[in-house]
């Protein structure tokens, strides 16, 4: 099949949805299939467009094989509601043109991943003029996310904006998204059931296992060899309200000199944080950027325990990527979101997998963090019903095996119908 994979983020950017959608279209690829990207310069999650490339000039390029096209696009230093706005609006604006051109190389499938929604229209004319199958991934739900960050209290601008997402999701031929809660969630717009798919993110189980090789960190960044980690490892925004870690870390300092609070990653608030640890004085809280992709296991295999926070109001708009890794290196994680969310549902479903705490909850965050670490003790540090359930539904071979089964099947309706 030739694949159009439209979306604002792709590699070398190596965590988020980027990383995702580089995965995809190397391992389509790899099946045989004929693959183009219609995507930004690389930006995510430092919020700064990468080094080698242009924010505000298109340009052609090959990585690993597969033809990319990159559009510009603004990118905020501070994206807040408003700018990250303009910020979306300005991808789908300037990817318009390059879009239309894929017309003529009659691609079979135009995928189309959110965020940003503001990418449907272009993906749906040009799937309609190249007689395509529009396909809609749903990462994040974009919109309900704005909202649930504050952007609007207005319950009438939020009524007119979601109908018109609903009326833009009812025009593809498939959409999907990341969990089952999500999926369920497209009922609310009106989408025929048989018309949604689950395609959940996944992990190379075969390179992120549990192992010992997180002594290149501890001994790389002078971690100390007692010290017992508590690990954050993915995307500093707002969504995530870090702030708690620190206050946390601030409450546990003296009592808990062996604990380190460990952040890495980049993100918008990443600036803020560090000058909150300044204030607050802390000495068991170190900052480290992204590593890169071959290094992730033994970050990984690092930590004592995973942190797996966001603010209450996004839990069901969208789920942590990070998640799947944590999940194949046999990580204990504290994850915190309410009972009733695909999150909850996932921890309280499986008993073991990981332990559940409400969100922006201090108090019983510290509790959680202290009383799990009393329980490992000095056990190995494999969870063996993470691990288990990584290999089972989330490993990368697993997973998109089943996607292109699903690709196959609406190439060929749509060849049926004429």
């Amino acid at each position: 099949m030739r694949v159009l994979i439209y979306g604002i983020n792709y590699p070398p950017e190596m965590t988020g949805v980027g990383k995702y959608t580089g995965e995809m279209s190397e391992w389509l690829k790899e099946r045989g299939h004929q693959v183009r990207v219609v995507t930004a310069p690389p930006y995510y999650p430092a919020w700064k467009v990468g080094e080698g490339y242009r924010s505000w000039s298109y340009c052609r390029e090959t990585l690993r094989g597969i033809e990319v096209f990159r559009c510009p696009l603004w990118v905020p230093k501070k994206p807040d509601g408003v700018r990250r706005l303009l910020h979306l609006i300005s991808f789908a604006l300037s990817s318009i043109p390059v879009m239309l051109k894929q017309i003529f190389w009659h691609p079979d499938v135009v995928f189309v991943v959110e965020p940003t929604f503001f990418c449907a229209p272009a993906s749906l004319l040009t799937a309609r003029l190249a007689n395509a199958t529009a396909w809609l991934h749903v990462q994040d739900f974009e919109v309900e996310a704005f909202f649930g960050l504050g952007f609007s209290s207005d319950t009438f601008v939020k009524k007119c904006v979601t109908a018109v997402e609903g009326w833009l999701m009812r025009r593809f031929d498939r959409v999907s998204s990341i969990s089952q809660r999500m999926v369920e969630r497209l009922a609310a717009f009106r989408i025929l059931q048989d018309r949604t798919s689950l395609f959940p993110n996944w992990v190379d189980t075969d390179m992120v296992r549990p192992q010992n090789k997180g002594r290149k960190f501890r001994d790389e960044w002078v971690l100390g060899p007692d010290s017992r980690i508590v690990l954050y490892a993915g995307s500093m925004g707002n969504k995530q309200g870090l702030g708690m870690v620190l206050e946390v870390a601030k409450g546990l300092e003296h009592s808990h000199p062996d604990l380190l609070f460990l952040l890495v990653g980049e993100g918008p608030e990443k600036e803020r944080l560090i000058e909150r640890a300044r204030k607050l004085g802390l000495r068991n809280v170190v900052f480290k950027p992204p590593q890169p992709p071959e290094d992730f296991p033994a970050l990984l295999n690092l930590a004592d325990i995973h942190l797996v926070v966001q603010k209450r109001g996004v839990a069901d708009a969208f789920l942590p990527s990070k998640l799947a890794g944590i999940l194949a290196a046999g990580g204990t994680a504290i994850v915190t979101a309410d009972g009733d969310t695909e999150l909850g549902r996932l921890v309280t479903g499986n008993p073991g997998i990981a332990v559940l705490v409400p969100p922006e909850d201090g108090v019983r965050f510290q509790e959680a963090l202290l009383d799990t670490l009393s329980k490992r003790g000095n056990a190995p540090k494999c969870n063996r019903v993470a691990r288990d359930y990584a290999e089972q539904y989330l490993a990368i071979d697993v997973i998109l095996s089943r996607f292109e089964s699903i690709l196959f099947a609406e190439t060929e309706s749509r060849i049926r119908r004429g």
